[in-house]
């Protein structure tokens, strides 16, 4: 199992180049072609969410990109530090309602909308040490991070 970990300040402009590395691992992965895109604008959509929270709770921290290839699965993980009802997954998750209404509105629900249109396994989980969201896609063939 590969790994690989970026954690960024929560700043709007740090987001792009957490799309590219996203899209950069994911190819080394052996994700097709054809599901880069996704993986770039889901990440994309993610990290954006990470950052506006952050940045609309005051928080300094970084936001945490967790970049893992498995044998048949390819995740990542877009965590941020916002402290959240405890209670396990979608556990009153902000903008969990997008995920299952997508004619939910506003900002937050929008971004989650996205990230669930764009991926099939995804996972937000909310805690009292903050959010993630989980997000897998499938590998196809042998992998160079190895």
């Amino acid at each position: 199992m590969a790994t690989v970990e970026l954690r960024f300040s929560a700043q709007p402009e740090h987001v792009r180049t957490a799309r590219l590395v996203a899209a950069a691992v994911a190819r080394r992965a052996g994700v097709e072609e054809a599901v880069l895109d996704e993986v770039r604008l889901a990440v994309g959509e993610a990290c954006s969410r990470a950052v506006g929270l952050h940045r609309t709770n005051g928080l300094t921290a970084p936001v945490r990109v967790v970049l893992t290839e498995e044998e048949k699965v390819f995740s990542i993980a877009v965590s941020d530090e916002v402290p959240g009802p405890a209670g396990g997954p979608d556990a009153a998750v902000p903008g969990i309602d997008a995920v299952l209404d997508p004619d939910a509105e506003g900002e937050d629900e929008m971004g989650l909308a996205v990230i669930s249109g764009l991926v099939d396994d995804v996972d937000v989980i909310s805690g009292e040490a903050g959010g993630t969201i989980r997000m897998s896609w499938p590998v196809s063939g042998t992998s160079e991070l190895a």
